[in-house]
C-alpha cells in the first residue's frame, strides 16, 4: 500500500477554472427557466418590506460601465435584502420618451414634419422599445435578478394615466400655471430646457460697451448726454428695452476733450473705463444717485420708435461694466423682472432655431443669433457710439444633450410653481437620509434656491400636457377633463392625444363657459422628460400590488441630484405631500484610467458587455464592490484583470474547502463548538465576527468595505494562518479523528457561510459552489437565507488571547526567515524552535490550551523561562526565540521530523502517532505494507 493513499487529500469535481463568459450565460438560463426571481419572492411574502425603487436609464444604446456599475449595486442590494429577511422586490425601469430618441430618429433619415406627430411617436416608440429590449439583455448578462417580464416604462399606458394623474393633482392645489418669462431655449432641441438639463462650458463671447442717447432727461440730463451701457451678448441689443442702474450707487456725467458728447458711467468705475475708452482728459460735470435716474428715457440705438427706461435694479454690480446694464426682457431672467415691474414690452425677435426674425429689421433677419453679434457691433460703431469692444471668456449654459450653447428666450411655458410649496420640499427633505452625507446640503440648496420648473416642452415624443382651451383661449384644467384624459391613456396610450380632436378627448357632453359654440382646442406642448421619470413613484411604486410607497431607497449618480431625485421629491411632495423616498445613496461618475470622462470620440469607452465576454460578468461584479463608488471611479483593463486576481483567490479558496470537506457530513460528523480544540474554537468565532461585520457593512451599502473584510480574511486569516497549517491536520490524522472532524466542522461552516456572504456580489459562482454542497436544503443558494451571527456565549477572552499570539508567530515567522537566509534550514518543518518567556508571555501561551507547534508548522517547539536564555539568544519584537535544525528525521507521510520514527516496528518509516492512525483506519497496510 503506498503512503499517499493513507492522506485525506481532498477531492472535488469543482473545477479550478471558472470559465466564466460560458457558464454565466447558461446559468443565467437556468434561473430565468426555473423563475429563481419570483420564488425568492414567494419565499418572501408577509416579512417586512424593502423597496429600492430603480431611477429608469435612458433607452438608447448598449449599457455602459456607468449602467453597469449602477445596476451590480442595486442588485447586490436587493439580493443581500431578500436573504436576510425582507421582502425585497425590484421592478427595473426605462425612460423612454424625449429628445435623444427624436434625434436618433433624424439620423436614421426620418423626417418627423413630413410623417407628422402620430406616425412619428409610433416611430419613436418602436425605436425605445428595441432599446428597453437590448438594455435589458445587457443588464440579465451581468447577473442582475429582477422582475424582468413586467418592467415600468415611462411610455406605457398605466404609467402615463398616473403620471397625468400626478399633474391633476398639481393642478388641483394652485401650482401649475402658464406665463411668459425668459427660459433656457435651446435652438438645437427646438425646446425650452429646465436647469437640471443645462450644464457649463467657458465660452469666449464678444463685449460692447456702448453709448444710448438720452431722449426724456426729466429735466436733469440733457440730450446731448448718453448712457454707456455694457453687454456680453451684443446680439440682444434689438430686444433692448431699457436700462438698469443700482439705486444706492454715484454716477457721473462726465466730458472728454475734445468731445462733444457727455457720458453717465457709475463713479467708482469711471477712471478705470475711461482708462479702457482711451479719454486722456475728462471733466466731471455732474454727479448723481442711482435713484435720481429713474424714468429718464434713452433712444434705442438702431429703432427711431423704441424708448429704453432707466429702471432701478439690485442685480447691477460694480464687478464690471460700466454700472449700467443694458436690459432686454426677453432674453434674461433678471432683465424680465425688473421690466415686469415697469412694465416693459417683452420683445424676443428670435425665433425657436435661433435666428433672428424679420422684426429685428432687415440686417438682422434670418440671421443665426451668434452671427448677430457681428452685425450689432458694426451698426453701433457705424454710428459713432461704440466705445469699446473686446472679447471675453466666461462661463456659459449648454443644452447637456445636444452639448450646443442654449439662449435666454420668453416664450409662453407652462410652469410648476416651486415657491408655493417651498418650505415643504425642505420640510420633508430633513426626514430623508442621504449617502454620502454631503448630498443632503447639495439637494437642499438646490430646491431652496431653485426658481419655478418650466415642465412644457416643445417637441412630439412624450407625454401631452392634458390641457385644453376655451374659443376665447382660456385655459381648461378641470378635475373632471384631467382624470378624463387619463382614463383615455390608459385605455389608449397618450398617441391617442395626436389622433383624436380636441372635441373627442372631451369628457361626453363637456361645456364651458368660455366657449358657447363648444369649440375647444387643445395643448401640443409635450411635459418634460423629468417629469415622466419623476412621477414614477406614483406610476410604479404606488400603483403595483407588490411595491409600496415611499421607497426605502433611491440609488444613482450623483448627477440626478439635479435630475431624477429633485424631480422626484418635487412631483411627490405636490401630489401626496411626502418625499418618495426615505433615503438616497448617490455614486460618483465612471473614468477612464486617467481620470477622463469616457466618450466614443476619445476612444477610451470600456463596454461591460466586452469585459463580460473576455472575463466574465462576476469580474465586473467584483470590480463594483473593491472601490468607493461614493467618489468618481476609475476604470481600466489592467483594473479588471487585478480584480479577475483577486477572483482566482477566492474561487482557490473556496475550492480548497470544497474538497477537505467532501468527506464531512454535517449531520453526523459535527463537532459542537464547546468540543473543538481551542484554536478552532478561536477561529469559529472569528469567522462569527467576519459574518457581523460584513452583514453591518452590507447594511450600510458598503460594498468596498465588505470585499476588504472578505479578501483579507482569505488572505490573511485563511490563506496564510489557518488553511497554512491544518493542512496537517486535514491531511495526517485520522480519516474520522477528533481533530480532523474539528477543523472541518469549521471549514464547513466557513463554506455554507462564505458562499452565501459572496453571493451578493458572485451570484453565478455562488450557485456553482451550491451544487456542491449536498447536505444543504434548496435548489439554489439565493433560495437559502443569509449567514446569521451565532450566539457562542462570550468569546471577548478566546479572541483577545490568540489574537495576541499572534505577535508570538509572527516574531517566530521572523526568526525562522532569517534562519533561512543563514541556510540553517529551508523548510519552517526543518527546524526545532525554543522560546524563552517572560511570566506574562509563558502565561498567554498557557492560556491558549492549545499545542501551538502545529500553528507554527515547526516539527520541535521548547518552551523555556527567558532567565534561561544566553547572549546567543536572538529577540524578535520582545520575544527571545532560538532557531536550530529539527532533531531526528523527516517521516515521508507528514514531511515533519521526528525522534520517534520506527517506534512501531510494522512501520518503521513513520512516527509512533502516525503508525497509531495507520493501524487503527489502514488495517491493510498491516497485511501489504507501506511503501
Amino acid at each position: 500500500m503506498k503512503i499517499k493513499e493513507t492522506l485525506n487529500i481532498g477531492k472535488t469535481k469543482f473545477p479550478m477554472r471558472g470559465n466564466l463568459p460560458t457558464t454565466e450565460a447558461q446559468r443565467e438560463n437556468i434561473w430565468f427557466e426555473n423563475k429563481v426571481y419570483e420564488a425568492r419572492q414567494k419565499l418572501n411574502a408577509g416579512k417586512p418590506t424593502f423597496m429600492l425603487h430603480d431611477g429608469p436609464p435612458y433607452a438608447n444604446g448598449n449599457i455602459h460601465i456607468g449602467h453597469a456599475m449602477n445596476k451590480i449595486s442595486k442588485d447586490i442590494i436587493v439580493r443581500y435584502k431578500s436573504m436576510n429577511g425582507f421582502r425585497a422586490p425590484y421592478v427595473p425601469g426605462w425612460d423612454t420618451h424625449g429628445l435623444p430618441i427624436e434625434q436618433q430618429l433624424t439620423k436614421m433619415g426620418k423626417d418627423r414634419k413630413a410623417v407628422g406627430p402620430v406616425v412619428w411617436r409610433k416611430m419613436a416608440e418602436e425605436f425605445a422599445r428595441k432599446q428597453v429590449k437590448t438594455q435589458m439583455a445587457d443588464f440579465k448578462r451581468l447577473g442582475v435578478s429582477a422582475d424582468w417580464d413586467h418592467p415600468y416604462l415611462t411610455l406605457l399606458p398605466e404609467f402615463e394615466a398616473a403620471q397625468v394623474r400626478v399633474f391633476g393633482e398639481m393642478v388641483k392645489k394652485g401650482y401649475i400655471y402658464k406665463g411668459k418669462k425668459p427660459v433656457f431655449w435651446s435652438w438645437s432641441s427646438e425646446s425650452a430646457l429646465a436647469m437640471s438639463e443645462i450644464e457649463y462650458h467657458d465660452v469666449t463671447s464678444p463685449t460692447a460697451f456702448y453709448a444710448e442717447q438720452v431722449k426724456d432727461g426729466q429735466g436733469k440730463l440733457d440730450t446731448d448726454t448718453y448712457f454707456v451701457v455694457w453687454t456680453t451678448t451684443p446680439w440682444t441689443i434689438p430686444g433692448s428695452r431699457g436700462i438698469s442702474v443700482n439705486a444706492n450707487f454715484k454716477y457721473s456725467q462726465v466730458q472728454s476733450k475734445g468731445s462733444d458728447k457727455k457720458y453717465i458711467i457709475a463713479t467708482e468705475l469711471l477712471a478705470k473705463d475711461a482708462e479702457m475708452f482711451g479719454w486722456d482728459e475728462y471733466t466731471v460735470l455732474a454727479e448723481f444717485e442711482g435713484k435720481d435716474l429713474e424714468y429718464i428715457t434713452a433712444q434705442h440705438p438702431f429703432y427711431d420708435d423704441v424708448s429704453l427706461l432707466v429702471m432701478l435694479a439690485d442685480f447691477v454690480t460694480l464687478d464690471a461694466g460700466t454700472g449700467l446694464v443694458h436690459t432686454a426682457p426677453g432674453f434674461g431672467e433678471d432683465d424680465f423682472f425688473v421690466g415686469q415691474k415697469y412694465g416693459l414690452e417683452v420683445a424676443v425677435p428670435v425665433d425657436y432655431q435661433g435666428k433672428m426674425l424679420p422684426e429685428a429689421g432687415e440686417d438682422f433677419a434670418g440671421v443665426f443669433y451668434e452671427d448677430a453679434n457681428a452685425i450689432s457691433l458694426k451698426k453701433l460703431a457705424d454710428l459713432g457710439v461704440l466705445l469699446k469692444q473686446e472679447d471675453i471668456t466666461h462661463s456659459y449654459p449648454f443644452d447637456w444633450r445636444t452639448k450646443k450653447p442654449v439662449i435666454y428666450r420668453a416664450v409662453p411655458q407652462w410652469f410648476a410653481s416651486i415657491q408655493s410649496f417651498r418650505d415643504d420640499l425642505l420640510n420633508e427633505l430633513d426626514q430623508v437620509s442621504f449617502s454620502p452625507e454631503w448630498g443632503k446640503k447639495r439637494l437642499y440648496n438646490m430646491l431652496k434656491d431653485r426658481g419655478d420648473w418650466v415642465i412644457s416642452r416643445q417637441r412630439v415624443w412624450g407625454v401631452p400636457l392634458p390641457i385644453f382651451y376655451a374659443e376665447d383661449g382660456t385655459p381648461i384644467m378641470e378635475p373632471e377633463t384631467i382624470e378624463h384624459v387619463a382614463e383615455l391613456f390608459a385605455e389608449h396610450g397618450s398617441t391617442y392625444w395626436f389622433e383624436k380632436e380636441a372635441k373627442e378627448l372631451l369628457p361626453e357632453g363637456y361645456t364651458n363657459s368660455h366657449s358657447p359654440n363648444g369649440i375647444f382646442t387643445k395643448e401640443l406642448d409635450i411635459m418634460d422628460v423629468w417629469f415622466d421619470s419623476g412621477t414614477s413613484h406614483q406610476g410604479v411604486l404606488a400603483a403595483r400590488d407588490d411595491l409600496s410607497f415611499p421607497a426605502d431607497l433611491y440609488l444613482e449618480g450623483s448627477d440626478q441630484y439635479r435630475g431624477w431625485f429633485n424631480s422626484s421629491l418635487i412631483t411627490s411632495v405636490a401630489a401626496t405631500g411626502q418625499a418618495p423616498y426615505k433615503q438616497i445613496l448617490s455614486q460618483g461618475f465612471t473614468l477612464d484610467g486617467q481620470g477622463e470622462k469616457m466618450s466614443k470620440s476619445l476612444g477610451n469607452i470600456i463596454s461591460p458587455n466586452d469585459v463580460a465576454k473576455e472575463m466574465g460578468a462576476e469580474i465586473i461584479r467584483l470590480w463594483v464592490s473593491s472601490v468607493d463608488t461614493s467618489q468618481d471611479v476609475r476604470v481600466s483593463m489592467a483594473g479588471f484583470k487585478q480584480t479577475a486576481e483577486a477572483y482566482r483567490k477566492i474561487r482557490n479558496t473556496m475550492r480548497f474547502l470544497l474538497a477537505n470537506t467532501a468527506d464531512f457530513n454535517p449531520n453526523e460528523n459535527q463537532v459542537a463548538f464547546k468540543d473543538l480544540t481551542p484554536v478552532d474554537q478561536y477561529f469559529y468565532a472569528r469567522f462569527n465576527e467576519l459574518v457581523r461585520d460584513v452583514k453591518n457593512a452590507y447594511d450600510q451599502f458598503d460594498f468596498q468595505t465588505v470585499n476588504k473584510l472578505m479578501m483579507n480574511f482569505i488572505n490573511v486569516d485563511l490563506s496564510a494562518f489557518y488553511l497554512d497549517f491544518n493542512k496537517d491536520v486535514l491531511y495526517v490524522e485520522a480519516p474520522n479523528g477528533d481533530l480532523r472532524r474539528s477543523v472541518q466542522t469549521v471549514l464547513y461552516k466557513m463554506l455554507v457561510d462564505m458562499t452565501k456572504l459572496l453571493l451578493p456580489i458572485l451570484p453565478h459562482t455562488a450557485e456553482e459552489i451550491f451544487e456542491y454542497l449536498p447536505f444543504e436544503t434548496g435548489d439554489f443558494a439565493y433560495l437559502t437565507g443569509m449567514a446569521t451571527v451565532e450566539d457562542l456565549g462570550d468569546t471577548t477572552d478566546l479572541i483577545a488571547n490568540w489574537t495576541k499570539f499572534m505577535t508570538v508567530r509572527d516574531a517566530v515567522n521572523k526568526a525562522l526567515e532569517v534562519a533561512r537566509n543563514n541556510e540553517l534550514i529551508g523548510k519552517p518543518a526543518e527546524a526545532a524552535v525554543t522560546l524563552y518567556l517572560t511570566d506574562d508571555q509563558a502565561k498567554l501561551i498557557d492560556s491558549l490550551h492549545q499545542n501551538v507547534r502545529v500553528t507554527l508548522l515547526v516539527s520541535q517547539l521548547t518552551l523555556m523561562h527567558v532567565e534561561e536564555a544566553d547572549d546567543t539568544v536572538a529577540s524578535f519584537d520582545g520575544y527571545q526565540i532560538r532557531v536550530t535544525r529539527a532533531a531526528g528525521e523527516m517521516s515521508p507521510r507528514d514531511r515533519m521530523y521526528h525522534t520517534d520514527l520506527g517506534a512501531d516496528s510494522a512501520f518503521p518509516m513513520l512516527s509512533a502517532h502516525e503508525a497509531q492512525i495507520i493501524r487503527d483506519n489502514f488495517p491493510e497496510a498491516l497485511v501489504e505494507g507501506l511503501e
